[in-house]
């Protein structure tokens, strides 16, 4: 079942979109949505000015970065969903109407399907890598997980523990979605931007990448643990058996080898233990939230 837009409270983040928040406003309108907010993060530029024009909501964010808008956003919401998407004009209206088709997940994220020619070189790499990554701890489908637009469950968001300060922030709430709740994408268009770009690719890129790796060993720490293990035990084991070949047929002790494939595979060991230690603890979890549930029931 597809959710209303008078249900929908549209959430868009501003610094200095003096060009482009006009046009963003007015596509909105032009759909359907009437619940707009304008979080901004005190722009220098005519953007409040031209918020204020088109009689919609604006709101100084309270916090640093991209992250303190969706904060303050999260805040502000009193619809039963939120729907964020960036003030650059590089997200569609019509495109935002695909992330309300459905009731049943707590995040939609926009998957930037077309147009992706638009995402400069190295920002579409790192997405990449990333987006991988995010599959392969979280164990779901998503491949766009830096995507700038996505609806949220708005009492589920307002659960969310987010530490982030700046664009991370996308990636930090993706990762609780998928480990507490219901998170899916549907595929949208990327526009090419208008006004200059916020995201510095290599400090933000390694920034978003420290908090995938902060979320994985959070909130998936058994596969987490277990891939740290995988990744010891590997060349541990290759070490062991080089050193055991030397031996063997050259009658050489290589005592280097020895050490170091020790090492790793007390690493894998301590690895394997807290990977089943995790599992275990989150299965415990699992049971007592479930039982909580019947008895509030």
């Amino acid at each position: 079942m597809s959710i209303a837009k008078e249900q929908v409270t549209v959430v868009v983040p501003t610094l200095n979109e003096e060009d482009a928040i006009g046009q963003v406003l007015d596509d909105l309108r032009k759909v359907g949505f009437q619940n707009i907010i304008v979080i901004d993060g005190y722009s220098t530029d005519r953007t409040p000015a031209i918020v204020r024009s088109k009689g919609v909501g604006l709101v100084m964010q309270n916090g640093p970065g991209k992250a303190g808008a969706i904060t303050t956003a999260i805040d502000y919401a009193n619809t039963p969903y939120m729907l964020v998407m960036d003030g650059d004009g590089t997200y569609s209206s019509e495109d935002a109407e695909r992330l309300l088709q459905s009731e049943e997940f707590d995040e939609v994220i926009g998957a930037r399907v077309k147009g992706r020619e638009n995402i400069p070189r190295v920002n579409r790499l790192g997405n990449w890598l990333l987006s991988k990554l995010f599959q392969s701890v979280f164990v779901t489908p998503i491949t766009d997980v830096c995507s700038g637009m996505y609806s949220l469950r708005t009492d589920f968001a307002k659960t969310l523990q987010i530490g982030s300060t700046s664009f991370d922030v996308e990636v930090e709430i993706a990762s609780q979605v998928a480990s507490m709740g219901r998170i899916t994408q549907v595929p949208i268009t990327y526009r090419r931007r208008i006004g200059d770009q916020k995201l510095r690719s290599f400090s933000d890129g390694t920034r978003i990448l420290r908090t995938l790796i902060w979320m994985a060993s959070f909130y998936n720490a058994g596969l987490f643990f277990g891939m740290i293990g995988a990744l010891a035990a590997i060349p541990g084991i290759a070490l062991l058996l080089l050193a055991a070949y030397q031996e063997l047929v050259y009658d050489t002790f290589l005592p280097w080898h020895l050490v170091v494939a020790v090492i790793l595979l007390l690493i894998a060991l301590q690895g394997g233990s807290l990977a089943l230690m995790s599992v275990l603890f989150k299965r415990s979890e699992h049971r007592i939230i479930k039982r909580l549930e019947e008895i509030r029931k």
